[in-house]
This record gives structure tokens, sequence and C-alpha cells, in this order.
């Protein structure tokens, strides 16, 4: 069943709308109720306004293409005085029938734009009909006459006919999915490019929301993404992680740290830390979970205490790890061995740079002299929990969501 419907325009091309425009349903609906049918008057200024490159130009040029609106559609960053503006307006005006505009249209004052576009709307018989005048980048009309923009939100007034303003609407992480879903290459199904897209916005989303970005590294790291299924070993290069045994475990603490709230430590890792009551963890008064807040940033020596709990308990009395029995190590003896015993075989230091070379960790804080460097996990739960499947570790029941 098709999302939009309006009893004054054609289902088909509603229907063809609706394809063309992918989870932009609720604002093409929005704007249909605006706009009426063609002989309605309308608002005589509208403004949406959203973040770069989330379809406001691409949503108003294919509503008023689709539906075959009589409009003018102006970008203010080419044309950025008034007077090329004005004369672009009027260009564009005299050729909605489709005719060619041979002589260069002089348009000096808004008194000569008032009476050309009366003239200009009167030749194409637009007077019963509402026409559009789309201004992209309408910001950049501020940087010209002061009398432009009250000019424009006024022109209703003037030439009897109604205006448009282009703007936009705010992209949510599943509308970049199915969006950028949409261009898979022809040899590969849209599941396979789906769950590639679902592993790209994982790693670049909190960083980068520019659809056009967005589908710059798609292309880019798509072949990358395929060459295991081409050697037929038919995981992707993400999932295809091979790690050191403890620096799994390293990863692992580390993504405890990141969405583990430090009040809960004492209960998750402290050996015979005493009768803790229940009710003192319970999160009814907790407004989101940390997984929806995103991974928080931890201290080395937090990451070390919560690295020793989990393992203590699987390595043979008689292991290194840092080169020393872990045994009767306090977490700040620890500390100190880690940062200072570099050239040993199992330094820890090198396995957390390394997982900040993989991207699996991040460090943030690098130049505070005072508190050291902090770190946050990258890696998604899905992601550790496969990880921690390889080492027969339960995060789950680690992680203070899921108590």
């Amino acid at each position: 069943m098709p999302n939009l419907e309006h009893p004054a325009y054609p289902a088909a091309d509603l229907l063809l709308l609706e394809s063309l425009v992918p989870c932009r349903e609720s604002q093409v609906s929005t704007l249909l109720s605006i706009f009426g049918e063609r002989q309605q008057f309308s608002f005589p200024s509208i403004f949406i306004y959203g973040h770069t490159s989330s379809g406001k130009t691409y949503v108003m040029q294919t509503l008023l293409n689709t539906l075959q609106l009589p409009h003018v559609f102006v970008n203010c960053v080419e044309y950025f005085t008034s007077r090329l503006l004005l004369e672009e307006i009027l260009i564009q005006l005299q050729s909605c029938s489709g005719t060619e505009q041979t002589s260069p249209v002089r348009c000096d004052t808004l008194n000569d734009f008032v009476r050309l576009f009366k003239q200009a709307v009167a030749s194409q018989e637009l007077q019963d009909q509402t026409l559009y005048i789309v201004l992209d980048r309408a910001e950049q009309l501020r940087e010209m006459e002061a009398n432009i923009l009250p000019a424009f939100l006024r022109l209703q007034e003037l030439v009897s006919v109604w205006k448009e303003v282009i703007v936009c609407v705010l992209p949510v992480e599943r509308h970049l999915q199915k969006i950028l879903t949409q261009n898979h290459p022809p040899e590969y199904s849209a599941d396979f490019y789906a769950a590639y897209i679902n592993i790209l916005l994982g790693v670049f989303y909190m960083v980068c929301r520019d659809l056009k970005e967005l589908r710059h590294l798609a292309a880019l790291n798509f072949a990358k993404y395929c060459e295991p299924v081409v050697r037929g070993e038919g995981l992707s290069a993400h999932t295809h992680v091979e790690l050191p045994y403890y620096s799994k475990f390293l990863l692992i603490a580390a993504y405890l740290a990141s969405y583990n709230p430090v009040r809960t430590d004492k209960r998750f890792f402290l050996k015979h830390h005493g009768k803790i009551r229940k009710t003192n963890f319970l999160k009814k008064h907790e407004k989101t979970s940390n997984h929806l807040l995103g991974p928080k940033p931890f201290p080395l020596d937090r990451l070390l205490a919560i690295l020793y709990s989990i393992v203590d308990e699987r390595v043979a009395p008689t292991a290194n790890i840092f080169s020393q029995l872990w045994a009767k190590a306090s977490c700040e003896q620890l500390a100190n061995q880690f940062m200072y015993r570099k050239n040993q075989q199992h330094d820890g230091l090198y396995w957390i740079t390394s997982l900040v070379t993989l991207q699996l960790l991040s460090m943030v804080g690098q130049n505070d002299q005072l508190d050291g460097p902090r770190y946050k996990c990258t890696v998604s739960l899905d992601f550790i929990r496969a990880i921690a499947r390889t080492v027969n570790f339960d995060i789950i029941k680690y992680l203070y969501d899921f108590l």
C-alpha cells in the first residue's frame, strides 16, 4: 500500500515519487498537504531546515518535477547578487512552457522585477495556479541587499502568486542504510550489500553523516569487503579479524569499561566484595541504556584492573602475562609493569597500540599530560560477542545494560 496519497495528483505519479525519495515519505506527505491542489492558495513562504546532504534539494526538485508543478529553482550561491538572482528567476519563468529565452532579461530594481514578473505570469497563463520559487541555499540572501529578503517574503502581496523556500530534514542512521543499499552493484544481492552498509555505518556514522561522503566510502571499501567471498572464504574483512589470545581479552575489557558505569566495577570484577544489595543496581530511574548513549572514555588503570579480573581465572598458575606472575600483583603494580616493561614478549602497550591501529580502540585526550591517555572501544555489540565466543567468555553476564 503506497504511503503517499493525495486526491489532486494521480496515484501513478505519487507511487513514482515514493520510489524516488526513500525514507522521506513523511516529509513529502507534509509538503503535499501544505501545497494542496494547483488552484489552491498555499502559504506565502515555507522554511524547512536540516543538515548537509540530507536530501533537501533533491526532495524538492523531485517533488516538483514528478508532479509537474510550475516552479523556478535558483541556487543563491551561484547567483550571488540580487540582480543575478532576479534575472535568473525571470529567465526560468519565461521558459516554463518549454520555449527557450532568446534575449537576455535586464532587471536592475525590484520594481522592474515585479513588472516583468507579472508579464511573464500572464504570458504563461499561470494566474490561476500556484507558482513555486525555490531558493536553494536561501541563507545567502542575508548577504545580499537588505531589501531582497523582505521583498521575497511579501511577494504574494505584490504579484498575487506564492513563493517556496527550499529546506531539508535531519537524517537518521536507518534511513541512510536504506538509501545507500539502493545503490548495490547488480552482481551482488541487496541483502549482501545491506550487510556491508550496516558494517560501514557502524564504523563511520559517529563521525560522518554526509550522504555523499558515505556513498564514496561505500564504493571505496566494497572491493576489500568482497575479497574473502571472491576467495571462497565466505567471511567479510570486518568479521575475519585474527587477534592474539590475550588481545581478545584486552578488547573485551575495553568494551566493558566503555559501556559499564564505573560504580558497577565492584559488583562485576571485585572478588570477595561481600553482599551487595540488588536494589542498588536497579536501573528503573535511568532514562536510557549505556549502549544507546555510546562508548564512554576510560583511563588505562581501569582497563588493566578489569583485564586482570577477567583473565585471572583463565590462566594457568605459571602463565606469564606482561612477563610477570599475576597471582600476587596489585592493580597499581600491574599498571607500573605495563607502562615500563616495553621490551618483553607480551608487552601490554604494544597490544593497546595494535588495537588502536586496527581502529578497534580509539585514543581520546592524548594531549592531557596530567591524567594520561584515555581510550574508547569502537566495536559493536555483535562484534564483541563474536570475539568473546572464541575465548568462551560470556560477556553479556558482565554488561550492566543486560542485568
